[in-house]
């Protein structure tokens, strides 16, 4: 929405708050030069809630993308500096935060969603981590966590719901302790390699999984 009462930016930090920017094709070679690294981006699979601006509501993306990660508590921009209100990468910005006008719009809006990139883009053709993602993609795949908590809202067969649920937190879980035992990936590049863990996006719907003992089964809190 255009803030009439601005012409120019007041570094108030509301945008940075917000969280950070989507990346387009067009940001690759911040990443090429070592700006950037992988450590500071978390990829948000294809079906998760995401924020459109336009609609200024939460919605499910229609395709996978990479953002610039929050800090630990919330989504405000991890290169936002907040005993200044700047940004710690300014000369080296991504795309959308030099477009970004909150009293002017119409820029960012006209790149949101277009020419964005997946992991795909940003990892060398061959490296053995695709093959990790690929097998995170098959064995806990979003389009059927998606379903399963759309099944929540109804009655019947919750417990079976919560139950396959469960199991996929644990093999989320799995791959992830695998890729740092077997693989010596730093834990650093979990957030971009398999996105957000399954539990914390569950705990963001309201539905937390307890791993309850083998013969009980899983419940909710």
């Amino acid at each position: 929405m255009q803030n009439t009462n601005r012409n120019g930016c007041v570094r108030c930090g509301t945008c940075c708050r917000k969280g950070g920017p989507t990346l387009h094709h067009e940001d690759k070679s911040i990443l090429l030069a070592g700006h950037v690294g992988h450590q500071h981006l978390v990829t948000i699979r294809k079906g998760e809630l995401v924020f459109d601006p336009n609609l200024n509501s939460l919605r499910p993306t229609d395709r996978e993308l990479i953002k610039v990660r929050g800090k630990e508590q919330d989504w405000s921009c991890c290169f936002f500096d907040e005993r200044d209100s700047s940004c710690t990468i300014y000369k080296h910005r991504f795309l959308e935060c030099r477009l970004l006008k909150c009293w002017d719009p119409a820029a960012l809006m006209s790149v949101m969603g277009n020419n964005t990139i997946v992991r795909a883009d940003i990892i060398n053709a061959g490296d053995p981590v695709l093959e990790l993602i690929e097998a995170h993609e098959q064995e806990c795949p979003y389009h059927e966590v998606k379903k399963l908590i759309d099944n929540l809202s109804r009655e019947t067969e919750k417990s079976k719901t919560l139950s396959r649920l469960a199991e996929l937190v644990r093999k989320d879980r799995a791959l992830r302790a695998y890729a740092g035992s077997e693989l010596g990936l730093w834990k650093e590049y979990e957030f971009f390699i398999f996105g957000r863990p399954l539990s914390q996006i569950l705990n963001a719907h309201g539905i937390p999984i307890r791993m309850a003992s083998r013969n009980s089964g899983p419940e909710a809190w």
